[in-house]
């Protein structure tokens, strides 16, 4: 009976240890970007300083010179959904490993295939997709977790940012989308039956993008006339002509979007025209 007790006392008490659930050490976080036409997807382990060196020589953690998975656990993985440009060499779609050689003034950054790597362990040179360095740079503020990040989103270009201590690392990233585009708008030009947003949107692209002026006020005069209660479109038609020198023009598309905006009681757009009116 004795020997019966004991056992299910030890297997009760096996089953309440694997109930017990803590925190990570190293936390894993994933971030995502819309970039592009395509999505930048990070997936990496957020180790603390705890006290511990960082960034120097035989440091406790990311030491000098010797590659790093850039993180803790497993090595860290990137996804790019689209063709984008890193270190001046196009990458295809698809993950890829993200490691890093810090160093005093430039880290080297290292793209693989070891999708299934524990950190370095299996790292093989020869699975290196491409290889490149950028400028090491101090940040304003002291980071305790080891952050990444993907700023100054602009559409063609952002960085993935790396900060750990008072280190800070931007990796460019670039993408061609306008040609892209191009072929978008003159296929939606070409069709049969063009609504008002493809005239739109032809306008947007030949303002915003192509600065061709001339193109944009074509397809923006088309979109207004399709859609003449779109207050939106007189604005974007109010800042191509005043942009073009047309200022008598620009006054009266701005004019006419403060009325139909007024009409709509769209407070935001009215102030928009306006604001543009005080400044021809």
């Amino acid at each position: 009976m004795k020997r019966s007790f004991l056992l299910a006392a030890i297997l009760c008490s096996m089953t309440a240890f694997g109930q017990i659930r803590m925190p990570a050490p190293s936390t894993t976080q994933k971030i995502s970007q819309n970039f592009g036409l395509g999505t930048i997807e990070i997936v990496y382990s957020r180790p603390n300083i705890k006290g511990r060196s960082l960034l120097k020589e035989n440091s406790d953690l990311a030491p000098l010179g010797k590659l790093w998975r850039t993180g803790a656990n497993s090595a860290t993985r990137i996804t790019f959904s689209d063709r984008v440009m890193m270190g001046g060499k196009l990458l295809d779609t698809g993950s890829y490993v993200l490691y890093t050689i810090p160093g005093k003034e430039f880290w080297e950054i290292v793209i693989n295939k070891g999708l299934n790597n524990w950190g370095t362990d299996g790292y093989k040179e020869s699975e290196d997709v491409n290889r490149f360095k950028v400028k090491a740079e101090k940040s304003g503020t002291e980071a305790e977790t080891f952050t990444m990040q993907i700023g100054n989103v602009l559409p063609e270009s952002c960085d993935i940012q790396i900060l750990w201590g008072n280190a800070l690392v931007k990796i460019p990233v670039s993408v061609n989308v306008k040609d892209r585009i191009r072929i978008q708008v003159e296929k939606a030009l070409a069709a049969e039956t063009v609504s008002a947003d493809s005239y739109q949107s032809a306008a947007t692209f030949y303002y915003e993008w192509d600065k061709n002026l001339n193109k944009a006020l074509v397809n923006i005069t088309k979109a207004t006339t399709a859609n003449p209660k779109a207050f939106w479109l007189f604005l974007l038609q109010a800042k191509i002509q005043k942009d073009l020198g047309d200022k008598i023009s620009a006054k009266a598309s701005a004019e006419k979007c403060i009325e139909v905006a007024t009409e709509a009681k769209n407070d935001d757009y009215v102030k928009q025209a306006s604001d543009l009116i005080k400044k021809m």
